[in-house]
């Protein structure tokens, strides 16, 4: 039996010391998403360093509203900030994002054999949320009073985000990645009701739109909060991330039968490393151990995760047969 391939989300950034000097010279967080040289160096460090199987793009989900003509900042210690909303405004432009298919381009040339790519895009509810927020919220009701009380006008929204992130993943498809990544993470704030509408159903369209064009490139999903939904996501992409809640001995039985599973170690356990984090991803490895099954997180790896703990993770994965 051969290990589990592995890659983390967020594997490229702020806990990896030769990120945080290359940002500094960098300019804007913005800015270093849009220099194709910087984000191809950012995208191959963790494979250089830890050897994972696969790099993912260096970027972030708010470049298409960004493409949309929305202005989008990042400010240190607060995050995003977006500009004030006007849908009327909004037409997506292409070529605004010229420079992260250019990266792609990059990261494929360098990468070494073996090496996956993936590409990704955020998925229309969780890149309407900021976009109707204005950055990030504690309760995030604006976008939830849209999308339950307002769904006409929140469905316009979604069905514009739905073909610009057909358009912004056939890009990067068409440049040279392998595998694309739908992030949803903020799924979570719907009833199952609100999941399925403005979740499910998006990805389904952008599944579809996607195969039309790419038919051999697979889709991830990742319905961050979805719970029991998952099983749902698992007929629409090739792979359905699981988050920190979902207990992989469900998932093996519900999700794994259809789909390729990814996930789903705490980040905090990385943080933690040591026994605790070896333990729990043995028993992810062993729930899962009988059907496909890509090594990762349950979000995103932690600022404050030393790199060392990645490498050890790396070295469990591997040596766990």
């Amino acid at each position: 039996m051969r290990p589990a391939p592995v890659w983390l989300m967020r594997q490229a950034g702020r806990y990896l010391p030769e990120y945080r000097k290359l940002r500094a010279s960098a300019g804007s967080f913005l800015d270093l998403c849009f220099s194709p040289g910087l984000a191809a160096e950012v995208t191959l460090q963790p494979v250089r360093r830890f050897g994972m199987d696969a790099a993912i793009l260096f970027s972030d989900i708010l470049t298409i509203p960004h493409a949309l003509g929305q202005e989008v900042r990042f400010v240190e210690g607060t995050g995003p900030v977006l500009g004030p909303f006007d849908p009327g405004a909004l037409q997506f432009a292409n070529g605004r994002l010229d420079p992260v298919y250019e990266t792609v381009r990059r990261v494929r040339k360098d990468l070494p054999d073996g090496v996956a790519l993936i590409g990704f895009a955020g998925a229309p509810w969780t890149v309407a949320a900021y976009m109707v927020e204005g950055g990030s919220s504690r309760d995030w009701l604006k976008v939830r009073r849209m999308a339950l009380g307002e769904p006409e006008r929140f469905a316009a929204l979604t069905d514009l985000l739905v073909e610009a992130t057909i358009d912004h993943l056939s890009a990067q498809a068409e440049a040279g990645a392998e595998a694309l990544q739908l992030f949803d993470s903020w799924a979570g704030l719907l009833p199952p009701a609100g999941i399925r509408r403005w979740c499910l159903e998006p990805a389904q369209r952008i599944a579809a739109g996607l195969a039309a064009r790419h038919p051999s490139v697979p889709l991830i999903l990742f319905p961050r909060g979805a719970g029991a939904l998952a099983p749902e996501f698992a007929g629409v992409g090739a792979c359905v991330g699981l988050d920190t809640t979902a207990d992989p001995v469900w998932a093996a039985g519900a999700v794994q039968g259809r789909a390729v599973v990814q996930g789903n170690l705490d980040p905090m356990l990385l943080v933690i490393g040591g026994d605790a984090m070896e333990r729990a991803a043995r028993e992810i490895l062993s729930a899962l151990r009988c059907g496909p099954h890509i090594f990762n997180l349950g979000h995103g790896v932690l600022p404050a995760t030393p790199p060392e703990h990645v490498a050890a993770l790396r070295r469990i994965v591997r040596e766990a047969v």
